[in-house]
């Protein structure tokens, strides 16, 4: 109905411009928005309000003129002018119908396009250190990206998810040191304890798991314990494939998996830290101070130049960042979306700077970001901190364990990413209207149950009979329905195009608001089998979106609750 719209828009412009009432070279972009108000119609334009200072008229004397040379159309039953100049349009009811048809017809396809063409893009998310469980803020990078990646591959694009693990660095020898330390009976208090050790208590179950020979599957590698207590290396080989190992089973359990997983050290190792530093230097963007080498960001957009290489020959972190950026590049990929914390906000500069010191062609602004803000836990009101798997933060594991992972996905990927998010246990686990997954989940259930109720009433529903009587939708709670069912393709493309999965969370709110309002107060088992089979389709044509648009979050659609 908005492409109609639209058209039937650019048909009354075109014919304005031949009339000569607005300049022939306007190319205005024409916005056709629903109505928030349906006493004001189904849809609205601000058409002549754009175009009454060009056309140098007043702009209700334009929107007159507009509805005016308006082609004619069934799909629009009337048009009206308000205000200083809005154009309102009232869907024909049979027009306004054909979306159930459209939905029933294209499945689990509907919303879904072409628009990508196959265009190859990265999401890397999550991407968090192997140093211990994955906690709260690695589960809403998780959600949210995993979300993106749904969006994505719904509107055509080729999406590889990637994984990338930080397991070179200080974090990675003071999780070996905690895990010998508890290896040799040393416990956290003790002088003998590393001074930034991990403390939680999933380091006494890698200790346990070495000291018993145990045997580590986890992605790319196979890893058999020593159980040897002075040998350092082996700890640490055991201890991130265990972790590693523990990670992915959180994953997992979260519905979410990965592509590739790409490991810091492979940079090091394939000398593409090294190969970065010699490009940046023959690029001319570096110089030695203070003992140290320096990238000029400030060339780049940066507050100020940052070291690269410093005075005892190690290398800051935003080197191999660079180098592991570069990579991306180099396999092809032109887009890159990154999930990350909002803590990561200060490296998207020098990341982006340093690609533009190799001068490779790399995009100004490559690659995309997305950055979450930071999750409080809360029950019974109090902040939640501890957990007992990892000692000192709540786990994505915890919240799955308390309230399900379907009602964990969508709590963290239904407000704005860069919102802070209050993750209320008490709200996500009760089954009442005021738990958004539950109250979404229950409109496809109840339709189900609608549909079950017709079966065992000797009333099954005649698809055919259906399809012709889609004009016999009338009511007001009805149309209501159908236009937002017709606007789901829109939320899908515009979610996707700016990575924000929340907006297809509201949409399903306002679906699943729409449904139990008509469910309410229009009933469909009635005795006229014509007007209860085309109700009955309106039913299911809600209960299929409402499935791929809980699919795109991640989320399951029950059948009974």
């Amino acid at each position: 109905m908005k492409d109609t719209i639209s058209a039937l828009l650019q048909g009354a412009l075109d014919s304005l411009k031949q009339q000569g009432i607005v300049p022939a070279d306007l190319r205005p972009d024409i916005k056709v928005d629903p109505t928030r108000d349906k006493s004001h119609g189904d849809y609205a334009t601000n058409l002549a309000l754009m175009l009454a200072k060009p056309a140098r008229r007043k702009p209700r004397d334009l929107a007159e003129s507009l509805v005016a040379a308006l082609p004619a159309s069934n799909a629009v039953s009337r048009v009206e002018i308000a205000g200083p100049g809005f154009v309102n349009f009232f869907a024909a009811t049979d027009a306004a119908a054909q979306v159930v048809r459209q939905v029933l017809d294209a499945g689990d396809a509907f919303g879904r396009s072409l628009t990508g063409q196959g265009h190859k893009v990265q999401v890397e998310f999550v991407s968090a250190n192997p140093t211990g469980p994955l906690h709260v803020g690695h589960g809403r990078g998780a959600a949210i990206g995993d979300c993106i990646c749904r969006l994505l591959e719904a509107t055509g694009y080729g999406v590889t998810r990637e994984f990338y693990y930080n397991d070179a660095g200080a974090q990675i020898t003071n999780l070996a040191l905690s895990v010998q330390a508890r290896v040799k009976g040393i416990d956290p208090g003790e002088d003998a304890w590393p001074a930034d050790g991990y403390r939680g208590g999933y380091i006494i179950d890698v200790a346990n798991a070495y000291l018993a020979g145990e045997t580590v599957d986890a992605d790319d590698r196979h890893v058999t314990a020593k159980g040897d207590p002075d040998d350092h290396q082996a700890i640490q080989e055991f201890a991130v494939a265990y972790l590693r190992r523990e990670q992915d089973l959180d994953l997992r359990a979260f519905g979410v998996e990965f592509d590739v997983y790409f490991l810091e050290s492979s940079l090091y190792e394939d000398g593409k830290v090294e190969a970065t530093v010699e490009r940046l230097i023959d690029a001319g963007h570096t110089y030695e101070a203070e003992n140290a080498l320096w990238l000029r960001t400030t060339d780049f957009g940066d507050d100020k130049d940052r070291v690269m290489r410093k005075s005892d020959g190690s290398y800051t972190y935003f080197l191999p960042d660079v180098a592991y950026h570069l990579d991306k590049w180099q396999r092809g990929f032109t887009t890159v979306v990154n999930e990350q914390g909002a803590d990561h906000h200060s490296t998207v500069t020098r990341v982006r700077a340093g690609l533009q010191a190799l001068e490779l062609g790399i995009p100004r602004g490559w690659p995309d970001y997305v950055l979450h803000q930071m999750v409080m836990v809360t029950r019974s009101g109090v902040e939640v901190k501890l957990s007992k798997r990892a000692g000192s933060y709540v786990t994505i594991r915890d919240l799955i364990d308390e309230v399900g992972c379907d009602a964990t996905r969508f709590f963290l990927s239904a407000r704005k990413a860069d919102s802070q998010l209050t993750f209320d246990i008490d709200l996500a686990r009760s089954q009442s209207n005021d738990n958004p997954v539950y109250y979404v989940q229950y409109a496809h259930a109840r339709v189900c149950s609608m549909l079950r109720k017709a079966e065992s009433d000797g009333m099954p529903f005649a698809h055919e009979t259906a399809m012709e009587n889609l004009a016999r939708l009338e009511e007001a709670q009805e149309k209501a329905l159908m236009n937002r069912l017709a606007r789901y393709p829109e939320v899908v493309g515009r979610a996707a195009g700016a990575r924000e999965p929340q907006q297809v969370a509201q949409y399903l709110l306002d679906l699943a608001a729409d449904f139990h309002t008509c469910y309410n107060a229009v009933k469909v088992m009635v005795d006229d089998s014509e007007l209860r089979n085309a109700r009955l389709a309106l039913g299911l044509a809600t209960r299929q979106v409402l499935r791929n648009g809980l699919d795109l979050m991640g989320v399951g659609a029950p059948e009974e609750m």
